[in-house]
């Protein structure tokens, strides 16, 4: 029987046990570090069973349910944003037109004082030809307004339509730049504008004639906006 010599300290163990069958040479038992190499590759652990494998990461595939979740969320959200952009316009506009309705409640009263004044001067309330044409009854014509008006400034103000004062006649009213149509403080004067930019009515057509108007003494009004004459949303001395 030939042997095999195996030089160096990692010579392989000869087994005795076992023969090759075709030329009946002892084979030679693999080394424990070949088996662990082997049994790695195989993906055995430690020669027994099977290594775990790695648990593999969950991936949401597109159009899968998740996404659909995550675009029915995007949804909702944008749909919320709308609801309470419209609720702060909503509210923003109704505070804006409550304060204009103040406003044009407190330029009435302030002028109406002016024109009580007028009348305690002179015995009675400023009036002319436009003012006593003016029909408050009928649908609004800010044209005849605007004449009228224009007539209450020059009488109340003491002022003509340049804004020059007129000789020998008395201011009963300060204007402010912001109530007078144009309101850049330059431009000649065509009416006192209300607070949503129309022009105040002035009517004694009921004084002057005996029918038409609604007071007995002047009409002082601001239409709120509104070009119908629905007078329940008016803001009137009357």
């Amino acid at each position: 029987m030939n042997s095999r010599i195996f030089r160096g300290a990692h010579a392989p163990r000869v087994s005795a046990s076992r023969t090759d069958s075709s030329h009946g040479e002892l084979a030679m038992a693999p080394s424990p570090s070949r088996t662990l190499i082997s049994d790695f590759k195989l993906g055995r652990k430690d020669g027994f069973g099977e290594a775990p494998k790695p648990a593999r990461e969950a991936r949401a595939l597109p159009g899968s349910a998740g996404d659909a979740f995550t675009i029915i969320e995007l949804l909702i959200v944008m749909a919320i944003i709308i609801i309470l952009a419209g609720l702060v316009l909503g509210i923003s506009g109704y505070a804006h037109e409550k304060g204009a309705r103040s406003r044009a409640e407190a330029e009435i009263a302030a002028m109406s004082a002016a024109l009580e004044s007028y009348k305690a001067d002179n015995g009675i309330y400023p009036t002319d030809p436009s003012t006593q044409a003016l029909d408050p009854t009928t649908k609004p014509d800010f044209n005849s307004y605007a004449t009228a008006s224009l007539y209450l400034y020059k009488t109340l103000s003491g002022s003509d339509e340049k804004r020059a004062p007129i000789a020998g006649a008395k201011s009963y009213f300060a204007f402010k730049p912001n109530q007078l149509s144009p309101a850049d403080g330059k431009s000649d004067i065509q009416a006192i504008r209300d607070p949503f930019g129309n022009s105040y009515g002035y009517s004694t057509k009921q004084s002057a004639t005996g029918s038409g108007g609604y007071n007995p003494t002047f009409d002082l009004w601001s239409t709120g906006g509104s070009t119908t004459t629905d007078t329940a949303k008016w803001i009137k001395n009357w």
